[in-house]
């Protein structure tokens, strides 16, 4: 069986993945649009822009041929943007083959058809078995994984084969990766989470401490496990890794994107020039489109998705929301779990 992983996009977690695998002895072919970062992995084993000086692998090899990456690959990990996946997709078209394994690692919805990005991958792959995709999901910083810092995963497939393939190329003595068959849940928690680590950015530049961010982190759990269920997620899901430990991590570190993001909007910096500063996609702006579209559709009260979406989209402060937060009626903790709507896979 060939040794050949193919890894698309070079971004922090693009690459970082990408690291995983060359340390598990595997040929990587990292693919990027950009022929200067190609360059730039090729020559000088470095991807600046998003890892700093780190040193890559030499097992890592990038190019900008998707025909190249994807030839006679064992597996292929898609690591695109949310709002790009779709694209991706359609590149790759011509050159995946059906007994490689595909596996994606984006945290997102779709923000003009709210699919989740394996159904985008299964509508544009329609030479490929649906439930054969992978979800890989987890608390997973990019800057810890390169420096190969403890890290746990799960990868979810409904073919349970597949997860074990994905499982067995990734797990190391540093990277340990769990299987689940909840495709659904594990998408839903890995996307919604990074709503929640704008609001606990909000709540840390304002000052308003340990008391209120764990409240926060607490209920937006509570926010994510009735829309996810609601889908057809398992709500066990959502108490483990692409649950609560995705949400801990991405609201409690300054290496998250949108924590950082939340962080500058509390300092009264407008949504654009938040976004031009990160320099890369915080995905928990569109995601919270997403759920506020979503809570409507499937009838499902989310409080705090519903004034970031304000704060974000309607220019309300930062400390209104908080106080009408606050301020809300009084209501029982453990709320009915919303029962999952019966949905076909494309959903």
């Amino acid at each position: 069986m060939s040794d050949k992983v193919a890894v698309l996009v070079a971004g922090s977690w693009g690459t970082a993945i990408a690291s995983v695998l060359a340390e598990n002895q595997l040929d990587v072919t990292l693919w990027s649009r950009n022929e200067q970062q190609v360059a730039e992995i090729n020559n000088e084993h470095r991807n600046h822009r998003f890892l700093g000086d780190i040193e890559l692998s030499p097992r890592i090899r990038a190019t900008t041929s998707m025909e190249e990456a994807l030839h006679e690959t064992r597996a292929v990990f898609v690591v695109a943007p949310s709002a790009s996946m779709r694209e991706v997709a359609l590149q790759m078209r011509p050159f995946l083959r059906q007994e490689t394994i595909l596996v994606h690692a984006t945290k997102g919805f779709e923000a003009t058809t709210l699919r989740r990005m394996s159904t985008v991958l299964a509508e544009e792959l329609p030479q490929y078995d649906p439930y054969s995709i992978v979800v890989l999901s987890g608390p997973s910083h990019a800057e810890e994984v390169i420096k190969q810092c403890p890290t746990t995963v799960v990868v979810a497939s409904e073919n349970t084969e597949a997860a074990e393939a994905a499982q067995d190329l990734l797990i190391n003595s540093y990277f340990r990766v769990y299987t689940n068959p909840d495709v659904i849940g594990v998408e839903v928690g890995g996307a919604l989470k990074n709503i929640i680590a704008l609001g606990a950015g909000l709540t840390d530049g304002l000052g308003y401490g340990d008391n209120a961010k764990a409240a926060l982190i607490t209920r937006g759990l509570a926010e994510i496990s009735r829309l996810g269920t609601a889908m057809g997620g398992n709500p066990l899901t959502f108490a483990g890794l692409a649950g609560i430990g995705d949400l801990v991590v991405t609201c409690t570190s300054k290496h998250s994107r949108n924590w950082r993001a939340g962080y500058t909007l509390a300092q009264g910096e407008p949504l654009e020039t938040v976004l031009q500063q990160m320099g890369m996609v915080v995905e928990g702006v569109k995601t919270t489109q997403a759920a506020y579209r979503l809570s409507r559709e499937y009838g499902i009260t989310m409080p705090i998705a519903d004034e970031l979406y304000a704060v974000l989209f309607e220019g309300k402060s930062a400390i209104a929301a908080a106080q009408d937060l606050m301020g809300r009626g009084r209501t029982h903790e453990i709320e009915e779990v919303a029962k999952p709507v019966q949905t076909k896979w494309f959903g």
